[in-house]
């Protein structure tokens, strides 16, 4: 059997379909425009908010500027707490006690009664402005009594850093002389120290001239020996009702407890003020004397012993 190709049938085209593509010029392909890659965003700050945050850290943590913050925390906290005191007159958490704010110089007396003290301690203590500048130390009593932390308190407290006093407390119906020859036989004074206090509260059963001619005689005597006059320390009613008026030459160191002000009259010129009776002091176990100097510093070296 014979089998024949057949040819594919050949495809129809307009007869004008070649003369349409002939007629029209040839124009050149645009050549394609390809896009640019966008550049890759850097992570991270920009090398000048490096330098703004690098200086924002420098001036927070630097030492001034970290008191500065601090200072002010303080005092706005303390703002805070103050609200309804009395600014001249205001607590002081750390002293538990309420100190009058006008006073610079400030300082304690202490006996037996305060047992034995860690004066490194007490020297370092301070709030806001206040710390212990002074301290007066109780000597002895009457004609036989030394108080038995005397001379410890007496060599520490100076070791310290603080200006000391002596003080004795003194009894009216005993010897004015004998009790300031006792005095004087266990306080030895050198230049620097606080002068010699003499500490009158009460008449012992005699009368008030009694009391003051044995106080003339104490007196008399201290400040012959010594070359200072004496400071003499009472209650303030105590002082009004016996002793004003008769010893106005000599400075006054006058307890007067919980005020603001001490009300002790124009023409008193007292030199120490015993404002609290219940002072905590850091260093000591039992509550504390708290006392102010009436006057800046120059007057406070002025009244040390030369």
């Amino acid at each position: 059997m014979y089998f024949y190709r057949v040819p594919p049938p050949k495809k129809k085209t307009p007869s004008n379909q070649g003369q349409l593509f002939a007629d029209q010029p040839l124009v050149p392909k645009a050549p394609v425009k390809r896009r640019k890659p966008a550049p890759k965003k850097k992570k991270g700050l920009s090398l000048q908010w490096k330098f703004v945050i690098a200086g924002l850290l420098l001036i927070l943590f630097s030492p001034l500027y970290y008191g500065y913050v601090l200072k002010l925390f303080t005092s706005a906290t303390r703002w805070v707490l103050d609200i309804g005191e009395d600014p001249n007159y205001r607590t002081y958490k750390s002293y538990a006690i309420q100190i009058p704010k006008r006073y610079n110089i400030h300082g304690i007396d202490v006996s037996y009664y305060q047992g034995k003290i860690d004066w490194n301690k007490v020297k370092a203590m301070k709030e806001d402005d206040v710390s212990i500048r002074f301290a007066f130390i109780k000597a002895t009593e009457g004609v036989a009594s030394v108080d038995p932390y005397f001379q410890r308190n007496w060599r520490e407290a100076p070791k310290a850093g603080i200006v000391c006093g002596a003080y004795h407390y003194f009894i009216p119906k005993k010897s004015g002389l004998w009790q300031a020859r006792f005095f004087l036989q266990t306080v030895k004074f050198e230049a620097g120290d606080l002068p010699p206090v003499i500490d009158v509260e009460q008449l012992s059963g005699v009368s008030p001239e009694k009391m003051r001619t044995e106080l003339k005689d104490f007196i008399r005597h201290v400040e012959k020996k010594t070359k200072v006059k004496p400071i003499i320390y009472s209650g303030l009613v105590f002082y009004k009702d016996y002793l004003k008026g008769y010893f106005d030459d000599y400075p006054l160191w006058i307890a007067h407890y919980y005020k603001a002000e001490l009300n002790a009259g124009a023409n008193t010129k007292w030199s120490f003020w015993q404002h609290s009776d219940k002072a905590r002091i850091t260093g000591i176990n039992h509550v504390v004397d708290f006392n102010a100097f009436r006057g800046d510093s120059l007057s406070f070296q002025q009244l040390l012993i030369k």
